[in-house]
């Protein structure tokens, strides 16, 4: 999440009718303070570190403002008119165990009647006689009479189950008799903010997210996807212009919008691009003829207002689980499934909401990834790097990732996933970030010894300062090698911030004690030898800090990190001959082993390689850097130096970095950079980028195959990971080298010309 405002881009081409967010929110405070309630001032944006709510949907009285927050001052523009098509899509029937049975109009006319009678003709379904509501209901025409009938329903609360009337329910009777108090009345909502026509042209108006709240320690590394927009206008109204249909054009031009009005139209479907505008905070698409809502209207992870008063639907889409921040699901008026009814009018829209989560089957995977093929040409020797970060379990709640069922945020669910996984890519080297010290010895270390793996991990630091069965918990990176093929000839583990406290240019810096200090990430450092080549590889396995808003930590730990690879790799350089060559197996291969005589003769290991530097030993760095390709960490390992005064050191003192400048002597680079960084490889509601790699060194190694992306047809349902087919937010990375064959030096006598002849 970056820090400060978003700006949005001013569109073109939507008419006249726009109001401006910061009138808005301040009309809305004047109105609650009018009412005697309490001002909010202000709610966080939402972020993966942010928990869902948990409080009961919003008071009556700031409800009532949620449509009432205008005055009438501004005039009425231009007609809009929009057209667009159509698309089949999926839909639930279930019942509140699995599966709602469906049900027709006639049923559910019959319903309607017999609770009619059973009320003695008062009208009110499962209100009784209780006339208590407050706010505009009272003054208003009350919602059972036959002049507000809508969709063939006889009264306003069809289907009702019981006599009380839960404040969930109240809600919803008062939204939709303030929603029908509108209909037939073009661009109502405009109209009533008259702080749109005073601020119409008058230049930028910066729409800030709210401070998040760091509610959890050390788990949101997710950047705010937003971009920097100047847009003197965020909410769209097309209300009561009888549209019959939308133009795919207002979901792919208008993605910066917060609140779209479409109520009082004949809409009988909605487009499934409408998941492009995942900006949503409020869709109102009351009083349409809506047989159906789209799959993809689960993308709009941010709404908190899904108003579907008076339409026709029998039924919701599983899809609407995901919108895990819903305070508001307006569903009165449609001859909706009494089950689906009973749930949200007793226990309210996050209920429901959740229940529909929790039923979301995990429908047909993805295709599989691609292979990006860039050299074929057959090598000496090859081998392939896999780095994942797998998402620990203590990390995986409901609070970061309220979208996902808890059945596929188990760790018992997801554990298999990703050994599967990791299996399946079959690479040489496997670096995992975020490995509990208990995963890894009892699950991943013990499950992929059968498949030759040997390992090599460290927690992050605060574990030595643990008890035991609290440290077991603590996460860290695991390197895992293909021990029939290398040999690991050393290991180091690289404290970052101890050894940052104990550099002498940076004794007394308060910004080293006060920023860097306090994370304790690591990187992990190997060192190892093919049995059969003898060529040497150190592989580096980091996690750093994720906060967006400490840049200049994740640059002082990168720097510091390089530093230590630098040392690491001029000592390694002359680390004398392995003399253990021999290949081990922990099984032998199927079939008749006791007949030697079939077996392919072993091929003679090679002596070891010497390096004359340690730059010259092939070096691979890859893990979770947190940071995007604009970064000076991606600057710093891709192009081995930054200047002191780099915009990420943010003029704070660190020493000799901020006083020389960061440098290391390697030749590194991107291993997708020979095809262009993949969109993503962390994907949530909150970012969509890529903050993991595999560096490379490129005077030793060659990129020959890349593991491609994910399928973009799939993504186009799926708001974030992680899901039943991913189990962690970051995707797994896999890169395929080949080892450069080293240039012997050729001994050349000098030819002096000329001269020499003349000598003699």
């Amino acid at each position: 999440m970056a820090d400060g405002s978003y700006r949005y881009q001013q569109q073109p081409g939507a008419g006249q009718f726009y109001y401006t967010q910061h009138n808005q929110q301040n009309h809305h405070q004047r109105q609650l303070a009018r009412n005697g309630s309490p001002v909010n001032s202000g709610r966080s944006g939402y972020n993966n570190d942010t928990p869902s709510p948990s409080r009961s949907p919003v008071s009556q009285s700031s409800s009532q403002n949620h449509f009432g927050m205008f005055n009438q001052s501004h005039q009425q523009g231009q007609h809009v008119m929009m057209n667009g098509g159509n698309g089949h899509q999926r839909y639930m029937q279930m019942n509140m165990t699995h599966k709602y049975p469906h049900q027709t109009h006639q049923q559910h006319h019959n319903q309607q009647n017999h609770h009619h009678q059973q009320n003695h003709g008062g009208g009110h379904g499962g209100i009784g006689h209780q006339h208590t509501f407050s706010g505009t209901l009272s003054n208003s025409t009350p919602h059972f009479t036959p002049s507000t009938l809508h969709n063939g329903t006889q009264n306003g609360n069809q289907g009702v189950v019981g006599q009380n009337v839960s404040e969930h329910w109240q809600q919803q009777l008062q939204l939709v008799a303030e929603s029908r108090q509108t209909a037939e009345q073009p661009h109502h909502h405009c109209k009533k903010d008259g702080a749109a026509r005073s601020n119409k042209g008058s230049g930028q108006i910066s729409i800030e997210d709210e401070p998040k709240e760091d509610t959890t320690e050390e788990r949101n590394r997710a950047m705010t996807n937003g971009e920097n927009r100047s847009q003197d206008w965020a909410a769209m109204d097309l209300s009561g212009q009888g549209l019959r249909a939308l133009a795919p054009m207002l979901f792919f031009a208008y993605t910066f919008l917060d609140k779209l009005y479409i109520d009082n139209n004949k809409l009988s479907h909605l487009p499934s691009t409408i998941g492009r505008l995942k900006n949503l905070s409020l869709l109102n698409a009351s009083n349409n003829e809506l047989l159906e809502l789209p799959e993809e209207i689960g993308m709009l992870v941010n709404l908190r207002s899904l108003l579907v008063f008076d339409n026709s639907l029998h039924t919701l889409p599983f899809e609407i689980g995901y919108l895990h921040q819903l305070e508001i699901l307006g569903i009165e008026g449609n001859p909706l499934n009494d089950d689906l009814k009973a749930e949200i009018m007793q226990n309210g829209t996050r209920s429901l909401v959740n229940h529909l989560k929790e039923n979301t089957e995990a429908g047909p995977p993805p295709i599989d990834r691609d292979w990006h093929v860039i050299d074929d040409t057959p090598a000496a020797e090859k081998f392939s790097v896999l780095t994942y970060n797998i998402l620990c379990d203590k990390a995986a709640t409901t609070a970061q990732y309220g979208y996902t069922p808890s059945s596929a945020l188990s760790w018992e669910y997801r554990k298999d996933i990703i050994l599967r996984e990791v299996k399946d890519r079959n690479a040489d080297f496997v670096c995992l970030q975020e490995v509990e010290m208990e995963s890894y010895s009892d699950f991943f270390r013990r499950e992929l010894a059968f498949n030759d793996y040997k390992g090599v991990f460290w927690p992050r630091t605060r574990a030595r300062t643990m008890p035991e069965r609290e440290a077991k918990l603590v996460d860290g990176c695991a390197t895992f090698y293909k021990s029939a093929k290398y040999v690991c000839l050393d290991k180091h583990m690289i404290d970052i911030g101890n050894i940052a406290i104990n550099r002498p240019d940076m004794k007394g810096e308060h910004d080293i004690f006060n920023r860097v200090m306090p994370r304790d990430h690591i990187a992990v450092v190997a060192f190892f030898e093919n049995r059969l080549t003898g060529s040497r590889i150190i592989v580096v396995n980091a996690h750093l800090f994720w906060d967006p808003a400490y840049a200049d930590v994740k640059l002082v730990q990168v720097a510091i990190m390089m530093e230590q690879v630098t040392l690491l790799a001029n000592k390694w350089a002359k680390h004398p001959p392995c003399t253990d060559k021999v290949a081990f197996r922990h099984s032998e291969p199927d079939g008749d082993t006791d007949d030697e005589s079939h077996e392919a003769p072993a091929a003679e290991p090679g002596p070891s390689l010497e390096y004359s530097s340690g730059s010259q030993i092939p070096l691979i760095i890859c893990g979770d850097f947190n940071s995007t390709t604009a970064s000076g960490v991606y600057d710093l390992i891709a192009h081995g130096s930054l200047p002191s005064n780099h915009s990420d050191l943010a003029n704070r003192a660190y020493g000799n970095f901020t006083r020389d400048g960061i440098a290391h002597p390697f030749s590194l680079k991107s291993a997708y950079g020979s095809i262009g960084e993949l969109r993503f490889t962390n994907y949530t509601p909150g970012f969509v980028g890529v903050i993991d790699y595999i560096f490379y060194s490129t005077n030793a190694l060659q990129v020959t195959a890349l593991l491609g992306a994910v399928d973009e047809d799939y993504l186009q349902k799926v708001p974030g990971f992680p899901n039943h087919h991913f189990p962690s937010d970051h995707l797994a990375l896999q890169a395929c080298f080949l080892v450069k064959p080293r240039k012997e030096r050729k001994v050349v006598e000098a030819d002096f010309g000329p001269q020499r002849e003349r000598r003699k």
